[in-house]
């Protein structure tokens, strides 16, 4: 008898590691082609920082570089609005040089653009890693004017792949 509940138990558990193993593998590999992703989009020379290493979002001038649509959504925390098509109307004579800026958008492919553009002007200039996406994905909070909320703009559907937590909004 003792016998036969082990061997149960025995062809139990080797049904149930490998589909524990496939699912914890699912998950993890999202992170690794999210990684390689950015990986091809981020240039090596510009400086990025991860939302982890982020104490204090207040010791940042913080830029949202998308559209007007996604960032009425959802932004972080006292984010100002620049646009990325409307950048260039923007007046960078309002920011202050003695603070460093975090520029971000939805994976960080156009702040890095807005980004190199500021450095350029000589500020000090941080682009958050993976945007918006990873912000959320790591429990970090986004409001919705002074309300924190859920919903997250994503861009499109094909970039909402990534949002593992929050609510897409296309």
């Amino acid at each position: 008898m003792l016998k036969n509940n082990l061997a149960l138990f025995t062809s139990k558990i080797s049904l149930v590691v490998p589909i524990l193993f496939l699912i914890y593998s699912g998950l993890a590999a999202q992170s690794i082609p999210y990684q390689a992703m950015l990986s091809v989009l981020y240039e090596d020379d510009f400086p990025v920082i991860k939302p982890e290493e982020i104490k204090d979002l207040g010791q940042f001038q913080v830029l949202d570089t998308r559209e007007r649509e996604e960032y009425e959504v959802s932004h972080l925390k006292n984010a100002t609005w620049v646009g990325y098509e409307t950048f260039p109307e923007f007046d960078s004579q309002i920011l202050d040089r003695s603070k460093p800026i975090l520029v971000y958008c939805t994976v960080g492919a156009r702040s890095q653009d807005i980004g190199q553009k500021l450095q350029q002007e000589g500020f000090e200039v941080y682009n958050l890693y993976g945007g918006i996406i990873h912000w959320v994905n790591e429990n970090h909070p986004v409001f919705q004017n002074s309300s924190e909320t859920r919903q997250v703009h994503t861009y499109s559907q094909a970039w909402g792949i990534w949002l593992s937590k929050g609510e897409k909004v296309y």
